[in-house]
């Protein structure tokens, strides 16, 4: 069961697309048809399957979350690095820290617009630990 660490650099919150990396970790695992699990090591930074194609899938995205859970909500206690740090925790509850992926043909098996992404919550730069594992079915 072999697992690769990705380290993501990110520039503040926001997506940013991780396909070609966790694709590279199939293909060096070796597997050709079984399951890529995509495991994020963080409790205010998610992973999710996005749109690829139109970014302004993913501003709107960030347009909706702002509004739901807006940085420096007063009814927070919570804010030990700042005013974003509950909304980052609870953004990531909302989206995913795992992601689950069939292998078919050595490929990922997404969709045509699917594209995989480490979506940062905090406002400013992290460095973000995605562990990647691919399983032979």
């Amino acid at each position: 069961m072999p697992t690769t660490l990705l380290t993501e650099p990110t520039r503040g919150r926001g997506m940013i697309d991780i396909t070609s990396q966790v694709q590279a970790a199939v293909t060096a695992s070796g597997v050709v048809d079984g399951l890529c699990t995509v495991f994020i090591q963080h409790t205010s930074a998610s992973v999710l399957i996005q749109e690829n194609a139109d970014p302004t899938v993913r501003t709107d995205f960030e347009t909706w979350m702002s509004r739901v859970v807006p940085d420096g909500d007063p009814d927070f206690v919570h804010d030990a690095e700042g005013p974003d740090d509950m909304p980052a925790h609870i953004r990531a509850a909302l989206t995913a820290v795992s992601l689950g992926i069939p292998v078919v043909d050595g490929r990922l098996a997404l969709g045509t617009w699917q594209g995989v992404y480490v979506y940062e919550h905090r406002t400013r730069p992290h460095s973000r630990r995605v562990l990647v594992t691919t399983i032979a079915g």
